[in-house]
């Protein structure tokens, strides 16, 4: 079952959007299929970065689109396609972004999922340059065999807004509790999209593991996801989480300058700016356990990297994280914070290791702060450690 949040006023916004996107491009989704590409191709659904509009933009097919976008249908049925999540997941809702689409958005969409092995998955043709072309009769004979019109219904028959500018989004609540690794988005009839996320947990299964088993517990594919922060102006600290080695700046997190800034720059004896203010983010880890390993990366970050920054934990529940969610993890709501890593001096494009020697707390934990001072820019952040069971966080 799902909510379509139409007629939300626009600073209402659902709180499954902390979770991770789950069909991202720069975690690994991919669009495996489409009816239609005339336009703008289906991938253009996965882009990580906001949709932008070259007004005067035009190619040999027509009107240049930062979406996906298929032809006026001539003939029956409607236009959908299938994308592979980056990683199995639990998706808690859906955002149709349909910025810039005004005049050709699809007017009505429905979301299908469904849970495929290695095995069910066709061998489909490669999906190469897609402007100006539809789906091949060899291609939809191979992707019947997936018969994604059977998958279950995350988002039924919904209408979506269209959108002339970068505001217009709809957001559909999704209360299946169920594993997926694959969706399939309905057009009705055709139309376009800017972007469509897919916002959900990763579940790993740590039952296998060992409780000597040295793991990246924020990990996004071990389930890590950020639960709150200061500001994401210009790059939104769930990218911190990523896949392997950032690519850019762009798949990091950056905030804006502090306007606190003064006029000429002074340091402590330590070195370290005098500059009131700072930025924080607060991620949950994938798995509560000990943290003794920690990497900081600020690689890409030449001019723009913080100048010190501070790691600190807690343990929380499930209700007290909501609490804390609601409160925007407000000072004075009492959380206690053990710091894991003092104030420490970072440097420009580089990757940051301390040791358990560095660090301060040795505790269980389930949930992290990590803060830069006074701003500016981290690619990656790593925390190894070791898993633990909910009673080895009471001892």
């Amino acid at each position: 079952m799902s909510i379509h949040l139409k007629g939300v006023k626009p600073h209402v916004l659902p709180d499954f959007l902390h979770l991770n996107d789950l069909a991202c491009e720069i975690i690994g989704g991919k669009v495996l299929f489409a009816t239609d590409d005339f336009f703008a191709p289906a991938e253009n659904l996965l882009k990580e970065q906001r949709p932008v509009c070259h007004a005067d933009l035009f190619t040999d097919y027509g009107k240049w689109r930062d979406g996906w976008e298929t032809r006026r249908k001539r003939i029956s049925g409607h236009d959908w396609c299938i994308i592979q999540l980056g990683v199995p997941g639990t998706v808690y809702g859906f955002e149709a972004d349909t910025s810039y689409f005004g005049g050709n958005c699809a007017p009505r969409i429905s979301i299908q999922a469904a849970y495929l092995e290695q095995e069910e998955i066709p061998s489909l043709p490669p999906r190469g340059t897609r402007v100006g072309t539809a789906a091949s009769q060899e291609e939809f004979k191979a992707v019947k065999e997936m018969r994604s019109s059977e998958w279950a219904f995350l988002v039924p028959l919904s209408e979506i807004k269209s959108g002339n500018f970068d505001t217009d989004h709809s957001y559909f609540c999704v209360t299946s509790k169920q594993k997926w690794t694959h969706i399939r988005l309905n057009l009705y009839p055709d139309g376009g999209i800017a972007r469509l996320k897919v916002y959900g947990t990763i579940s790993r299964d740590w039952s296998h593991l060992g409780q000597n088993h040295l793991s990246d517990l924020v990990a996004m594919v071990n389930g890590g996801i950020c639960v709150g922060y200061s500001d994401a102006q210009l790059g939104h600290p769930h990218n911190i989480l990523g896949i392997g080695q950032a690519k850019s700046m762009k798949d990091g997190w950056e905030t804006r300058r502090s306007l606190e800034r003064p006029p000429v720059l002074q340091t402590d004896d330590k070195g370290n700016l005098l500059i009131p203010g700072r930025e924080w983010a607060v991620f949950r880890l994938g798995h509560l356990g000990i943290i003794t390993h920690i990497e900081i990366d600020t690689r890409h970050f030449k001019g723009n990297f913080p100048d010190t920054c501070t790691l600190e934990a807690c343990i929380l529940s499930i209700q007290e994280e909501k609490d804390c969610i609601a409160q925007k993890w407000s000072l004075k709501q009492g959380t206690k914070w053990n710091v894991l890593l003092p104030i420490t001096k970072l440097k420009s494009h580089k990757r940051h290791f301390f040791d358990a020697t560095a660090i301060q707390t040795l505790n269980v934990c389930t949930h992290v702060r990590l803060t830069i001072a006074p701003d500016g820019g981290i690619s990656r952040m790593r925390l190894w450690g070791f898993p633990r069971t909910s009673s080895q966080a009471s001892e």
